[in-house]
């Protein structure tokens, strides 16, 4: 695929992706900073550092609202001046998002301009919402999950409002590194899953 959409989102074992009560000041809720340990070895040349490396090597950002509020916006540039697209639901009149950053209010629209920002790159993307919205329109090609081995027991989880929609996947990498594993799924297509 020349330039898939795809998902980078750390994971509990048990579906988290920020502990309870994730809100501005704790953005990533109640232990929620536990799915992040990971990025210590962002530097390094081991597993996590080139998982690191490949996300930050992609050319456009599809954001859900709540995470552009939640991380402030990035104030305008989450990586490299990549633009990012905020998939909300509505746009308050006056709502101007900083730097690269603009909404939009239709999947297909977006997930079309997230590819065509990002020309050969792959495109980015944060946020439950926007990661279920993608994937129910059938944009979202690929997953890379940083599954820590915790069990949070509550808090924000990734797949919670898919639907009842089958969903089938196949794993075409696995890195193993120090408190993660890094899972990338490429999401099989209704046609291949039949």
């Amino acid at each position: 695929m020349r330039n898939p959409i795809r998902l980078y989102m750390s994971m509990s074992l048990d579906g988290c992706i920020a502990g309870p009560d994730d809100r501005p000041g704790q953005e990533l809720g109640r232990d929620g900073g536990r799915l992040f340990n990971w990025l210590d070895d962002r530097d390094s040349d081991g597993p996590s550092g080139q998982v690191y490396r490949e996300a930050l090597a992609t050319g456009a950002l599809i954001s859900g609202r709540r995470t552009f509020e939640l991380a402030r916006r990035w104030q305008g540039d989450h990586h490299d001046g990549v633009p990012i697209l905020v998939l909300t639901h509505q746009v308050d009149e006056g709502d101007v998002p900083p730097g690269h950053a603009r909404f939009v209010t239709d999947v297909h629209d977006c997930a079309h301009q997230a590819r065509a920002a990002a020309g050969d790159k792959p495109v980015m993307v944060h946020g439950a919402s926007a990661a279920q919205a993608l994937l129910r329109a059938g944009h979202l090609d690929e997953m890379e999950i940083h599954l820590i081995p915790v069990l949070l027991g509550e808090g924000r989880r990734l797949f919670d409002h898919l639907g009842t929609n089958h969903i089938e996947l196949d794993l075409v990498r696995r890195l193993d590194d120090r408190d993660v594993t890094h899972l990338r799924y490429r999401v099989r297509r209704s046609e291949e899953a039949a």
